[in-house]
């Protein structure tokens, strides 16, 4: 186990540590007078932090690359209401003083649990030729097993080993509720299929092994085309399943972004659809919001969220001051909370 991780980063402000990273990125850029910096994202299972290494760089920069394990030695510092370290020392890691558990976060939930609530979902639903495509689905045990593990994205929400089964519960749960509101518009089974398959791809989209990043089949293709060469395949398996079944489910899985900006080459075009859209982006950004707060749990403000483009403001800590009399109508976001 570490003697240090990103979390406890405040723990150690202006000082001196040892300690081990994976590296997520790796860049050598020019300071002003020419020669050569390292910039540095490092990463733990309890988050990600920049550093720099201004000095000695000739010495150390081909000593790893992104995605190595690293031995590290440097300060811990705070630039623009962020940790950052400057690293003094560098050294590559061999495999065999890696503990793989200190570096990929992974949920704080109970992966077997998560699934266990899946089945009940789809054990509940109706339609025999929906419930025949998510069993197909569920008894495989590659994909139980992949379900179980892959992050929901590389970065911006659930991305956690475990985080999309995390993700997918959280969206069977909004979709149970929500469907409910409208019963004469949407068709229940349907909606939980496209809850189910419409981040399914993540799974060969996405490598977790040392960091979250895309394969190379992900990066060329994405998720939403592996979804339906994904669907495709099951069906296969399943004859007389309906067409126009098919179809629908295809659809909810090329416009579940919402809109062409955002990678979806159709918008929702019927009810389920467009639930199932808004009801993914909810609980991604909420998801956001939440990890934010958890990185910075003593802010009322936060800093910058990238995903969402605009500092945070913890409204429930806020509204502890208030009620116990304590709260500041003054206080707004730093300058540099503001992503400038």
């Amino acid at each position: 186990m570490k003697d240090f991780y990103i979390a406890e980063a405040a723990r150690f402000e202006n000082q001196v540590i040892t300690s081990s990273f994976v590296v997520v990125s790796k860049q050598a850029k020019p300071k002003k007078s020419g020669e050569l910096y390292l910039a540095l994202t490092l990463a733990d299972r309890t988050g990600h932090m920049e550093a720099k290494m201004w000095d000695n760089v000739a010495d150390h920069i081909n000593c790893f690359e992104q995605d190595d394990f690293i031995k590290v030695r440097g300060l811990i510092n705070k630039f623009n209401g962020r940790f950052q370290l400057t690293l003094h020392k560098v050294r590559s890691l061999q495999e065999s003083e890696v503990e793989f558990d200190d570096y990929l976060p992974r949920t704080t939930k109970d992966v077997d649990a998560l699934w266990g609530t899946l089945c009940e979902f789809v054990a509940g639903m109706q339609d025999p030729h929906l419930k025949a495509l998510l069993r197909a689905f569920m008894a495989d045990p590659k994909i139980e097993h992949a379900y179980k593990t892959a992050p929901a994205a590389k970065s911006l929400h659930h991305a956690v080993i475990g985080g999309l089964l995390d993700h997918v519960v959280s969206l069977f749960w909004l979709c149970d509720l929500a469907c409910r509101n409208y019963p004469a518009m949407i068709d229940r089974d349907l909606l939980l299929t496209g809850a189910f398959l419409h981040d399914i791809g993540k799974l060969h989209e996405l490598t977790f092994a040392r960091s979250f990043t895309y394969t190379t089949r992900g990066q060329l293709l994405g998720h939403m085309i592996i979804e339906l060469e994904m669907l495709q395949q099951k069906l296969a398996s399943l004859p007389g399943f309906p067409e126009e079944y098919k179809t629908l489910i295809e659809h909810m899985i090329i416009s579940h972004h919402g809109k062409y900006e955002f990678g979806s080459p159709k918008m929702p075009m019927f009810p389920e659809a467009l639930m199932l859209h808004y009801l993914d982006d909810l609980d991604s950004k909420m998801e956001s919001m939440r990890a934010h707060f958890a990185r910075e749990p003593e802010a009322e403000w936060t800093t910058y969220n990238a995903s969402l483009e605009r500092p945070l403001l913890n409204s429930r800590k806020y509204l502890e001051k208030l009620k116990s009399g304590k709260a500041d109508a003054g206080v707004t976001p730093s300058p540099e909370s503001e992503g400038t």
